[in-house]
């Protein structure tokens, strides 16, 4: 289990928190649909860190930096 750290709240269990998505699926609202689709489909799934938004409990969302093979967080920004 990850143990997560809050900005808000401390050192957290991942259970508190959802996963919501990748940060580069994040696409623009004025983006073309085609471009859109583009960014949520054909994403290259790399090794190596990836930046994450999650939520928590508290109603904060955050930004994780998280490494896709060993799960290691190395940063989190509120968001």
């Amino acid at each position: 289990m990850l143990q997560i750290p809050c900005p808000h709240c401390g050192p957290r269990n991942q259970e508190e928190f959802a996963y919501e998505r990748s940060v580069d699926s994040v696409v623009q609202l004025d983006d073309a649909a085609d471009v859109a689709m583009t960014a949520l489909f054909s994403r290259a799934n790399l090794r190596g860190e990836d930046q994450e938004i999650w939520s928590h409990m508290c109603g904060q969302w955050l930004r994780l930096t998280r490494d896709r093979m060993t799960h290691a967080i190395s940063d989190v920004v509120p968001l």
